[in-house]
């Protein structure tokens, strides 16, 4: 799998290997490039405006970090355009994409800095100016290529005129105008183009053969070459070759805050999985959006839903309130306090109500519920990063630090359009979804977590309990010993991972607790950062559109990685099976050039 990312510098380590790694690449493609114009680029990230031009890196990295291709992109300000001094995918890595999605990068990149278009060498197909016919051969495919994004050639001028006499292959220059469909006029582009040849390559080119290129730009709009290619040349869509995961995080999670000893589901657990989800390019975050409280009475009891509303609006701010007595005897008569009918709904006696528990909860499903939307759009994957958990939440109850079971609400809304297969890999049993969902079919709920007969939830998450009436057979249960090793875990996770694709879902919901880890204050595995980058990739290679809740993870000092750790895995997985969208266009995908453009030298 390869990702396209921007080098703003060489200030990290990790920026500092991806330059190196550009620059061997320029060393190996591009040989009459000299070592100085080499060395000096992490200078010209650094100070992007030394030469009246900012320089703009992008690299093409698979998941371990390796550079399998670069573009350099230089932007002129003043002048509102954009040049591509050079791009090419590494040796031996030509023709499998990676060039073309570098240019669309660089085209994406152009429009957005409102370029009037993107100007770049490419070397000739003409006899006169390339002597040799396998050479003219390979120039032709290329600059076919960039003609399917309507990039061709600028034409009447004497910018092929070779800088030393009887030089052999002297570039063209090629003007894509980004679809904008706008003429190019000579004075602008006489301007353009001095300020290209002294800024970008003055020290090659002498004054005088400054101006004589300049003054041959008589054309008024200029001229391009009409394409060589059959077909008509359009702007190809070019078939991704990842889908970055979409990111909701319930950004209100801190007025969820209780303020007391050994309350471990605090706001800053989300704070460094943000932190270490930014390392890496993999997410796009988006807002997430109100949706109506029905979506929750569908899964909710509605008189468990509004008593939470009103019990929270009452507390007094800074207060909170813990369920203490519990209804074991007369279940039909709730006490009318609304603090001592917290036991009424509540599962243990460790989850507090204070004055924004509901409001918290709230924006927790309208995170899992725009994610679940992004994912019925046709997003491979989404992830709700979110506080306070839910999959304790059943149907009438809370607990756990869970009031509303915000996967189950995405669950059930993606029901409505095919078959949904529940995974939980929190360390707890996923109670929630289970009270449920226990009657249904079409809802498959499978939870690998710590036996209930040691850890909480303690009265549920036994093998024996399969699901009732219509949902007999699809409530799995795998509850495993209080010590365990990490390929103990994974073969648990290949189990459930073959009962879920028997089940032929057509959407898969992970309730993600990473409270399975070494050291984590409420269980008893071992599972470090390694083994979730494994697990996310067995996760991944179900190639099933995914939903991903946040739930437990407490031990804050490699929450983080773990999360980047899994979702790095979950990602490369995925992208092993998944099939790109088709290219919409009804023409072949471009041909990529075999080999490097270089510019003039």
């Amino acid at each position: 799998m390869i990702r396209i990312r921007r080098i703003y510098d060489d200030v990290n380590d990790q920026d500092k290997a991806a330059i190196r790694q550009a620059q061997e690449i320029l060393r190996q493609q591009f040989a009459g490039i000299g070592e100085d114009t080499i060395q000096s680029l992490p200078d010209e990230l650094r100070d992007p405006l030394r030469r009246r031009f900012r320089t703009i890196l992008f690299v093409a990295e698979d998941i371990r970090h390796k550079v399998r291709g670069f573009a350099l992109l230089h932007h002129f300000p003043d002048l509102k355009f954009c040049y591509l001094g050079f791009i090419s995918a590494a040796k031996g890595r030509t023709g499998g994409g990676i060039g073309g999605a570098l240019y669309e990068r660089v085209r994406e990149e152009s429009r957005a800095l409102g370029a009037i278009g993107l100007f770049f060498e490419c070397l000739p197909d003409d006899p006169l100016l390339c002597l040799d016919p396998e050479t003219r051969k390979e120039n032709a495919r290329r600059l076919r290529f960039y003609e399917q994004y309507g990039a061709c050639p600028i034409i009447n001028t004497r910018y092929e005129t070779p800088l030393e006499p009887g030089e052999d292959n002297p570039p063209y220059l090629l003007f894509d105008d980004l679809g904008q469909h706008r003429p190019l006029k000579r004075e602008e582009s006489r301007k353009i183009i001095r300020a290209l040849l002294e800024r970008r390559y003055g020290d090659l080119c002498p004054p005088e053969y400054i101006q004589m290129v300049v003054e041959s730009f008589q054309d008024d709009p200029i001229q391009l070459r009409p394409h060589i290619s059959k077909s008509a040349a359009q702007p190809v869509k070019m078939a991704p070759d990842e889908t970055k995961i979409v990111l909701v995080v319930n950004e209100t999670h801190e007025k969820h805050h209780v303020r007391e000893d050994g309350y471990v589901e605090a706001p800053v657990r989300i704070n460094v999985i943000m932190r270490e989800l930014n390392r890496v390019e993999l997410f796009e975050q988006i807002a997430p959006r109100d949706f109506m409280e029905q979506h929750i009475t569908a899964v909710h009891d509605e008189d468990f839903v509004r008593y939470l509303k009103r019990v929270c609006f009452e507390i007094k701010e800074g207060d909170s309130v813990y369920p203490y007595i519990f209804p074991l005897r007369n279940m039909t008569r709730p006490p009318e306090d609304l603090a001592l009918r917290a036991g009424y709904y509540c599962i243990d006696t460790f989850t507090p109500l204070h004055n924004n528990a509901y409001n918290a909860a709230r924006g927790a499903v309208n995170c899992a519920l725009t994610a679940a939307e992004k994912v019925l759009e046709g997003d491979w994957l989404a992830y709700a990063l979110v506080r306070p958990p839910g999959h304790h939440a059943e149907r009438r109850y809370f607990g756990g630090f869970c009031y509303f079971n915000s996967a189950a609400v995405a669950a059930h809304f993606l029901s409505r359009h095919g078959k949904v297969a529940i995974l939980d890999v929190d360390y707890h049993h996923g109670n929630g979804q289970q009270d449920i969902f226990y009657q249904r079919d079409d809802v498959f709920t499978v939870s690998i977590h710590a036996d209930p007969r040691y850890a909480y939830p303690y009265f549920t998450g036994f093998p024996e309990e399969e699901g009732d009436n219509a949902g007999k057979g699809f409530n799995v249960n795998l509850a495993l010993p209080e010590t365990i090793t990490s390929d103990q875990y994974r073969d648990e996770l290949k189990r459930a991972i073959r009962l879920i694709e028997d089940f032929k879902p057509r959407f898969l919901v992970v309730c993600l607790g990473f409270d399975t880890a070494k050291g984590d204050p409420t269980g008893t595995w071992s599972l470090n950062s390694d083994d979730f980058e494994k697990n996310g990739d067995l996760i991944g290679r179900m190639g099933l559109p995914t939903l991903v809740v946040q739930e437990g993870g407490y031990r804050t000092r490699w929450l983080g990685a773990n999360a980047r750790r899994f979702f790095v895995g979950m990602w490369a997985g995925a992208a092993k099976v998944r099939r790109a969208p088709p290219i919409p266009a009804p023409r072949p995908a471009p041909t990529e050039p075999s080999t490097a453009d270089r510019p003039a030298a």
